[in-house]
């Protein structure tokens, strides 16, 4: 793994402590590279309606858009999880070229979102 997808991951594990999660306690963080060296940094937030609650990637994603990224702008993620089915589109929608994860398993890997995600849905 590369050495600077290893300190992005360790930047959503040092993020992860500001999730808001009172009711599952399980906190996530996540940290996404721009192709032009920024990170923007996400947490998960829940919300008593669970469905309402927003994953660490998205937030981390939204915040790029927010400071004016676009699809293709971003190089890499690190997250704390496996993402879910609605991240892992999202990242794919983001064209971002590494997700680096700790797997069910345990350990940290790295993967494409087609790896993650193959078909995924375009309009």
């Amino acid at each position: 793994m590369r050495e600077s997808d290893r300190e992005l991951y360790d930047r959503a594990v040092a993020v992860a402590e500001r999730a808001y999660a009172p009711y599952s306690r399980f906190h996530v963080g996540a940290a996404v590279r721009a192709a032009d060296g920024r990170v923007f940094e996400g947490v998960n937030v829940e919300n008593a309606a669970y469905p309402l609650g927003v994953c660490a990637e998205r937030s981390a994603l939204t915040r790029a858009v927010t400071d004016g990224c676009k699809p293709g702008d971003l190089e890499a993620i690190g997250i704390t999880a496996s993402p879910c089915g609605g991240c892992r589109q999202w990242l794919a929608e983001f064209q971002l070229r590494r997700v680096i994860y700790k797997s069910p398993a345990g350990e940290v890997v790295s993967a494409t979102p087609a790896d993650l995600l193959p078909d995924t849905f375009e309009l």
